[in-house]
């Protein structure tokens, strides 16, 4: 070989490697967008491998924030609570944690980087699984310092001149760490005070680059120290944000797009992204801690917590369910194993334990979503076991875990969970004092629950069963006020609440009626039967008119007021609420009405003005992929209305062409031909190569590999999906088994 082509191919071979970790779809994902939070929570710039253990950020109150206190180990759940804190700084031994303020910050999924302003120090930071690699580079000639912390119950200790380990608990979760320093500490650790609480390790003067790895267990700080080792065995930083590059690249290229814009792209990717941190695998190379039974089990499988069911069942788990099938049956057989350790099956199923948070039991939807979609390596006896036993044993109140009360027995009588009046003194105590009885959305979730329920029997071959919760899932219909047009709740004796403002009523937060939104949204929340909730709105273009209502009706009072009372309505058109999980679905349902082009207006206006590339860019709190996903299918053009129903409803894409690298190599594609941000209406639309005038298609159409294409137009084509055969399936009789 001469030496030009030689040259060549080390010129070549160079250009690869760089265009690894800047080419791709990675290059797209900004983890800013939208870390400024509308009212509560912003967006964190989260780093992660993907599913993963570790997960790390700056802890500061949201971008805006010029002052960075200190970055966890990891955190134990979605944005809370963090584990552990590190922070290296120069110049003062610095017990308290106080803010550094930061500049020059760089984020991205695999590699964090930011400079701290007075000094001019630089901290870098790339995870693995569980484990993580922080340098610390010191810009002056002062003294330099690691400072160690945790935050939660707990101490820390020296391990020789070059090693820290410490414990700390949260609940039923005991956390430990074991890190390693690559350069020796000049003087003795000072601790705070007696507890051990804080370490601050002094490094030599001529010291300018200090690193340190670490590894995180649920088990102890031996297994910590065996999953360091495992993971990063010596110091190259390079290949440990070369490998979590890698992986974020693997899982970005399962979805391409093409045409939209630069900022369109950004949103899409980003939203990806985030619709990858949870739930998070805790099993470590062949044991994981059970938080369930409080006991160390030894398995191969993985087990995997952190789901937070009320905000992700409805879009993250039917987004995986296409992309990761094995990882879904996976966290299915997590959620029986915690049922079969605790005696009740999880709703936030956390590393620390079960947090019952907001209503309904949908781990019933997930798990018959997932069954009906062909995922079955899992326990469907043993899931029903524990899915039936919430339903009819256990309480169905807002944030209360155990055993069935009064207000149960109420509805299993009465088919309806029963409201106080306004004024009237809470006399059942094990009602939550701040999330109240939400009376009016334990009734519609909890129906939709049991229907899944009902159909998992029917799969089962328990015809007895199935009828039983077939009867609970209309249960719905006894909380809707047909003279009025709304949900409406209702007291112990039958009697319509009064007075009540469907804009308002319910106290801080409408908790005593709904969860986080008033019943303008709520009145949506049937859908496992709009046929049945169209009825009862008095037919389809009476529903349409609702609809429209929505979007139109003006808030009866300020936003100052509205906020106060209903901080989690963010995003508004009119009552419509973007930044909340129960509105999802909404703008899907005019295709059940034959106006499939006012889903196609309604879901390009919502995504244009609400999610955009920005720190604003998230109307609502993100929840771990709750609301990413979906801004993942809605840009992609379609999504699961009803998850349960193996169908998805067709919205309008805003790329030209979205390509599915489904598991197994078959590929499915959305191709919009004209579009633009004008031309945002489907014209007509060919399902591999055939006229399609449905608004829907089927997930085994997705997934035997299928191309969906749609001439796009500015003008809406009124007729196409308008008839009554052509909208999408959503009834109590039906059977999702047949799609």
């Amino acid at each position: 070989m001469n030496l030009k082509r030689f040259l060549l191919i080390v010129i070549i071979f160079s250009g690869c490697i760089v265009h690894a970790q800047t080419g791709g779809n990675v290059k797209y994902i900004d983890p800013t967008i939208g870390a400024v939070g509308h009212i509560l929570e912003p967006t964190r710039p989260t780093v992660h491998l993907p599913n993963s253990m570790v997960r790390v950020f700056p802890v500061r109150k949201d971008q805006l924030d010029d002052q960075i206190k200190f970055f966890p180990l990891t955190i134990s759940s979605h944005r809370q609570p963090n584990l552990f804190g590190i922070m290296g700084f120069s110049n003062e031994k610095e017990y308290g944690i106080k803010g550094y303020t930061w500049d020059n910050e760089i984020a991205t999924p695999y590699y964090y980087s930011v400079r701290l302003e007075d000094s001019g120090d630089s901290i870098e930071f790339a995870p693995a699984e569980r484990s993580g690699f922080f340098r610390f580079h010191y810009a002056g000639n002062g003294e330099h310092f690691i400072r160690f912390h945790t935050v939660n119950p707990g101490h820390l200790q020296l391990e020789g001149k070059r090693a820290v380990s410490g414990v700390e608990s949260y609940q039923n979760l005991a956390a430990y760490f074991y890190a390693e320093l690559d350069t020796d500490i000049q003087q003795d650790a000072s601790f705070e005070d007696t507890s051990q609480r804080r370490l601050i390790l002094q490094l030599n003067k001529n010291v300018k680059h200090a690193g340190v790895r670490y590894g995180i267990s649920y088990i102890s700080k031996e297994q910590a120290r065996q999953n360091l080792q495992k993971e990063i065995p010596d110091w190259d930083f390079q290949q440990v944000k070369r490998k979590a590059f890698l992986a974020w690249d693997k899982v970005m290229s399962q979805i391409n797009v093409e045409g939209g814009t630069l900022a369109q792209k950004r949103v899409f990717y980003t939203s990806l992204y985030r619709s990858y941190e949870r739930m998070v695998n805790i099993n470590e190379y062949g044991r994981y801690y059970s938080a369930y039974d409080r006991k160390v089990h030894n398995s191969s499988k993985p087990f995997y917590v952190d789901n937070w069911l009320w905000d992700t069942y409805i879009a993250l788990e039917p987004l995986q369910t296409i992309l990761n099938p094995g990882m879904q049956a996976d966290k299915i057989n997590s959620y029986i194993n915690m049922y079969e350790q605790s005696g009740w099956m999880p709703s936030f199923a956390l590393a620390f334990g079960d947090n019952p948070c907001m209503t309904g039991n949908h781990a019933a939807t997930w798990i018959a979503d997932s069954w009906v979609k062909g995922i079955r390596d899992f326990n469907l006896q043993r899931a029903l076991e524990g899915l039936k036993k919430n339903s009819l044993q256990a309480t169905l109140l807002p944030w209360r875990n155990g055993p069935a009360t009064s207000l149960d027995s109420f509805y299993n009588r009465n088919g309806y969970f029963p409201a106080l009046h306004p004024g009237e003194n809470e006399w059942v105590p094990e009602v939550n004092g701040f999330e109240k009885r939400q009376s009016v959305s334990v009734t519609l979730e909890n129906s939709y629950s049991d229907w899944c329920i009902a159909f998992l029997l029917r799969q089962a071959k328990d015809k007895v069963g199935s009828d039983l919760f077939m009867q609970r899932a209309g249960f719905y219909k006894n909380v809707f006020r047909q003279d009025k047009g709304f949900m409406w709740p209702k007291d112990s004796t039958g009697k319509w609440i009064e007075p009540f403002d469907p804009k308002f009523s319910g106290g801080q937060g409408g908790r005593h009626y709904t969860t986080e939104n008033n019943v303008y949204t709520y009145n949506w929340d049937v859908k496992h039967d709009l046929q049945g909730l169209f009825s009862l709105m008095g037919g389809y273009k009476k529903a349409e008119a609702k609809l429209d209502e929505l979007f139109r009706q003006n808030l009866g009072r300020s936003k100052y007021e509205l906020w106060n009372t209903f901080p989690d309505a963010t995003g508004l058109v009119g009552q419509f609420v973007m930044g909340n999980e129960p509105s999802f679905h909404i703008p899907y349902i005019y295709n059940y009405t034959g106006a499939p082009w006012k889903t196609q207006k309604r879901i390009r206006m919502l995504l244009d003005t609400w999610f955009t590339d920005n720190l604003f860019g998230i109307p609502g709190d993100e929840d771990g992929g709750g609301m990413t996903a979906f801004i993942v299918f809605s840009m992609m053009g379609f999504f699961p209305v009803t998850p349960g129903i193996p169908v998805y409803n067709i919205g309008s894409p805003v790329f030209e062409k979205i390509t599915v690298n489904l598991p197994g190599g078959k590929k499915f594609s959305v191709v919009a031909k004209n579009n633009s941000a004008g031309a945002r209406y489907i014209q007509s639309a060919k399902l591999n190569g055939k006229n399609w005038e449905k608004a829907w298609f089927t997930h085994r159409d997705l997934v035997a590999g299928a191309v969906l294409e749609l001439q796009m137009g500015e003008i809406p084509n009124k007729q196409w999906g308008s008839k009554e055969q052509d909208a999408p399936p959503s009834a109590m009789e039906i059977d999702p088994a047949a799609f």
